[in-house]
């Protein structure tokens, strides 16, 4: 049975996206992008974008499932705490519409592609290269969103 699963790398300014479609160990690329919301905007209002456009996301691809990366803790709680407001908007958008969400750590993510926890970006991106070679992601935003999904995919079959 295939399952179209749509990968999420929140980001206030930058939100990745990918949408794969999976079935046993086939997997195919749907498409890519970011979310861009206009950084001159009040954040409630770039909030809104992300929700707006994960709910277009949805409504557009129909993902059965959502993976999506669980908020790094950085060193500086207030980028922590931006960054958990794009995640929570990106999750609502997607929880509206009654799509399971599946939230990974960075280093689950690495290792469901890599076998290694810390692998670096390069040995994920090649990772991605090898499994989706029609996937071309254009920024790193966008990337990532490619290997959460694909990671997924990979985790899937363990649950």
């Amino acid at each position: 049975m295939t399952k179209r699963i749509l990968g999420i790398d929140p980001g206030l300014l930058h939100t990745g996206w990918a949408v794969i479609d999976t079935a046993g160990s086939s997997r195919k690329y749907i498409a890519s992008g970011v979310i861009l919301p206009n950084p001159k905007i009040e954040m409630s209002q770039r909030l809104v974008t992300i929700f707006r456009e994960v709910t277009k996301l949805c409504e557009t691809f129909e993902p059965d499932e959502c993976s999506i990366e669980i908020t790094f803790v950085n060193k500086n709680p207030k980028t922590t705490l931006i960054l958990g407001h794009a995640r929570s908007a990106a999750i609502v958008a997607v929880a509206n519409q009654d799509i399971p969400i599946f939230e990974y750590e960075p280093n689950k993510i690495k290792k469901a592609l890599t076998g290694a926890g810390h692998a670096d970006k390069s040995a994920v991106d090649k990772m991605v290269q090898i499994l989706l070679p029609a996937a071309h992601p254009k920024t790193a935003d966008e990337a990532d969103a490619i290997a959460i999904a694909l990671s997924h995919s990979n985790m899937m079959k363990i649950f």
